[in-house]
């Protein structure tokens, strides 16, 4: 059973696995979050999927410095390791 990790987190399950699988605290209550909330979408989670022009993007909104010299692999990786 997953521990209480209080209000601001609302899948306590969900949010103590993707921390087992290495996702920052605040990565993982953004994903635990946004599930619970039935805001989380498909694409969101499986980065690979998604084209490099649609990563281009979401790096772009989410301030990744560098983009433009990285290939889909790389994309991939930054968006992953932000926050």
């Amino acid at each position: 059973m997953a521990r209480d990790h209080g209000p601001q987190i609302k899948d306590d399950a969900l949010y103590e696995e993707l921390k087992k699988q290495g996702n920052s605290s605040e990565k993982a209550a953004r994903i635990a979050n946004a599930k619970a909330a039935g805001t989380l979408h498909h694409d969101s989670v499986h980065l690979e999927d998604r084209t490099k022009a649609d990563l281009m993007k979401e790096a772009a909104k989410i301030g990744i410095e560098g983009r433009s010299r990285m290939n889909k692999a790389g994309l991939v990786r930054a968006i992953r390791d932000h926050g």
